[in-house]
């Protein structure tokens, strides 16, 4: 009788822990899906705002339907850094803004979607490292003797947002409230699975 109800308990005990384990793996699928579209929205927002002048971070009249650059304004004011002359012979360029404006729309879309996550993945962690490069936050002070506008020598919000594109795309995150798993359906990411 004894080893019945110790039996017992154990497969009570082992039921309750496995029903508390798909809890936090669910909370967790939650939690990273709540992370990738909200990391995706922070992409889609700069090229809606850039691309239309919705008046947060660019003045419609200085929208790049109206003929603004969505590079030069902020490349042509690098002013610390090794990489400092490089961004600002970047600013203003066609290619330059057309990489950077399909760029923002491309990861917003694919990340917010839960799609194609690794490539979008590399190119936004890629914009985030040219960006952090272009704000140089190792700096103490800028070239024109104004202290750095970063608080944080190493980690700001560059390296954030480009851990967040990693965290999202490593783990799967598509699968939870995207079209990740669909995606992976579709024989060209079964035959390349780095498209995932």
């Amino acid at each position: 009788m004894t080893t019945v109800s110790h039996s017992g308990a154990r497969t009570r005990a082992t039921a309750r822990a496995a029903a508390t384990t798909a809890v936090r793996a669910d909370a967790g699928a939650i939690a990273l899906a709540v992370l990738r579209i909200t990391t995706g929205f922070v992409f889609l927002w700069a090229f809606l705002d850039k691309a239309f002048g919705l008046g947060y971070a660019t003045k419609a009249a200085n929208a790049w339907i109206n003929g603004g650059s969505p590079t030069k304004g902020f490349l042509s004011r690098v002013a610390v850094g090794p990489f400092e002359s490089t961004f600002h012979a970047m600013a203003g360029a066609w290619w330059a803004d057309w990489l950077f404006m399909l760029g923002l729309l491309a990861i917003g879309i694919a990340v917010i979607a839960g799609i194609g996550l690794r490539p979008a993945a590399i190119a936004g962690t890629l914009v985030m490292l040219l960006m952090w490069a272009a704000e140089w936050p190792l700096a103490q002070f800028t070239s024109a003797g104004e202290p750095s506008m970063s608080t944080n020598p190493i980690v700001d919000y560059h390296i954030i947002y480009a851990a967040a594109l990693i965290a999202v795309a490593l783990t799967g995150a598509g699968a939870t409230w995207g079209l990740g798993r669909r995606w992976a359906t579709l024989p060209v990411i079964r035959d390349h699975a780095w498209l995932r």
